[in-house]
C-alpha cells in the first residue's frame, strides 16, 4: 500500500474534522489493523502503517497546517530515508496513552518485567455466615517468589544486565521513512534486562509453583457476587516484578426458609384459618438467632405481607439492617375431628355472606357477567 493516498481518506474523516474524531478515528483503525491482531496478514500491517503515519501527521497542528496546503509534499524532501529533521518523540507516547496494555502487557506504558496476574477464587457460604462475617483459610496452588535466587531469576552471586538489544527500555523502534513502529524486544520480551546465567530452580523466572494458605476475613453483609480482594496474593511478578492480587468470589447457598434481595430476608409463612380469622402470632428464627415474634391481624388473608422492620440482612460496611418480611399463606386443614367438622358445619349454617366479602363479591360480579 502506497502512503501516497489521502490522509483523511485513510483515517475515513472529512478534513474539517476535529481533533477528538480524528483520534477516534485512528484508535478504531489502529486496533482493526494492528498486526497482533492480523497475525501473518501483510495488507493489515501496511495499512497499519499508513494510518499510523497519517495520524503522526495531522494530530500535529503546524504538520496538518503544511500537509492541507501542499499535500504530501510537504514532506517529500524529508521522507525518503532516514527521516531527516522529522521528530517522532510523539510516537511512544500515542501508543502508550491510546493502546495501554494492548500495545506490550505493561501497565500505563511502563518498562521491565511482567506484574502477575490476578487470579480467581470461588467461595460458598450459608447465609448465617453472610449475616455474621467469618475468617476463613484458603489454599490455593499459585506462582510465588522463588525462594533461591529471591526473585532476580538469576543465579546467586550473578545479576540481570541490561538488555543491549532495547537499552533497557524492553522495546524497539524501527523507523521506515517517515513513520516508526515500535515493537516488544525481541531479545528480553519486554523485561528490559537479560540474564546469562539464569536460577536453575525457576530457570530464570524468578517465580516457581507453590502452594499457600491464606485468611480471608468476610465482612457481615455480603450478598452473591461480592468480592473480596487480597492485595499481592495473586500470581508473582516476572523477574521480581509486583504480584497481582487474588479476588474472592462469594456465593452464599440457598436457603430452607429465607429468599433474599439486597438486605430484605423473605420467607414465606403459612398459618391455620382460624389464625387467620381470629388474630394470632408466629415465631421467625431468624439468621442471627433471635426469635422474631410477628402479629397476624385478625382477617389477614393469603398473599398479605407483614414486614418486621431492623430484622433483615446487616447493610455491608455500613450501619443498621434491612427488614424481615414473611408472606402469609391460609392453610386450609386437611385432616378434621368429627367434633372439628361438628364446629365447621355449625358455623357455615350460620354464615350471612358478610364474613367473606371477597367471596359473595365475586359470585356477584360473575352473576352480572352473565346476566
Amino acid at each position: 500500500m502506497t502512503t501516497d493516498i489521502d490522509f483523511y481518506e485513510l483515517l475515513e474523516c472529512e478534513r474539517t474534522a476535529d481533533d477528538g474524531t480524528l483520534k477516534s478515528s485512528y484508535r478504531r483503525l489502529a486496533m482493526r489493523y494492528h498486526p497482533d491482531k492480523n497475525p501473518g496478514c501483510g495488507d493489515s500491517e501496511e495499512r497499519f502503517k499508513a494510518i499510523s503515519e497519517a495520524y503522526d501527521c495531522l494530530k500535529d497542528p503546524q504538520k496538518r497546517a503544511a500537509y492541507d496546503r501542499y499535500g504530501h509534499a510537504a514532506f517529500k524532501q524529508q521522507g525518503g530515508g532516514g527521516g531527516g529533521a522529522q521528530d517522532f518523540s510523539g510516537f511512544s507516547d500515542i501508543f502508550e496513552n491510546i493502546f495501554g496494555e494492548f500495545m506490550g502487557g505493561q501497565r500505563g506504558g511502563s518498562r521491565g518485567p511482567q506484574r502477575g496476574a490476578d487470579l480467581r477464587y470461588d467461595m460458598e457460604i450459608t447465609l448465617e455466615e453472610a449475616f455474621h462475617g467469618k475468617a476463613s483459610d484458603i489454599t490455593i496452588d499459585v506462582s510465588g517468589v522463588c525462594d533461591v535466587c529471591d526473585g532476580s531469576g538469576a543465579t546467586k552471586g550473578t545479576a540481570a544486565k541490561t538488555c543491549q538489544t532495547c537499552k533497557g527500555h524492553g522495546k524497539v523502534r524501527a523507523q521506515q521513512g517517515f513513520f516508526v513502529v515500535e515493537r516488544t524486544c525481541p531479545t528480553c520480551h519486554g523485561a528490559g534486562q537479560t540474564i546469562a546465567d539464569p536460577c536453575g530452580n525457576c530457570h530464570g523466572e524468578g517465580r516457581v509453583e507453590k502452594t499457600k494458605t491464606r485468611t480471608v476475613n468476610i465482612p457481615p453483609g455480603v450478598d452473591e457476587g461480592t468480592r473480596v480482594r487480597l492485595t499481592g496474593e495473586g500470581e508473582a511478578g516476572l523477574r521480581g516484578a509486583p504480584a497481582g492480587d487474588l479476588y474472592i468470589f462469594l456465593h452464599v447457598a440457598r436457603h430452607p426458609l429465607f429468599e433474599r434481595e439486597g438486605t430484605t430476608l423473605f420467607a414465606r409463612t403459612p398459618i391455620s384459618f382460624t389464625t387467620a380469622a381470629l388474630g394470632g402470632e408466629v415465631h421467625i428464627a431468624g439468621p442471627d438467632g433471635v426469635d422474631h415474634q410477628i402479629k397476624i391481624p385478625a382477617g389477614t388473608q393469603s398473599g398479605r405481607e407483614l414486614r418486621q422492620r431492623g430484622a433483615g440482612m446487616p447493610v455491608l460496611q455500613g450501619r443498621g439492617r434491612g427488614d424481615l418480611v414473611i408472606q402469609i399463606e391460609v392453610e386450609t386443614p386437611t385432616h378434621l375431628t368429627s367434633r372439628q367438622r361438628e364446629l365447621l358445619e355449625e358455623f357455615r349454617a350460620t354464615e350471612t355472606g358478610k364474613e367473606c366479602p371477597q367471596t359473595s363479591g365475586f359470585f356477584k360480579k360473575m352473576k352480572s357477567a352473565w346476566g
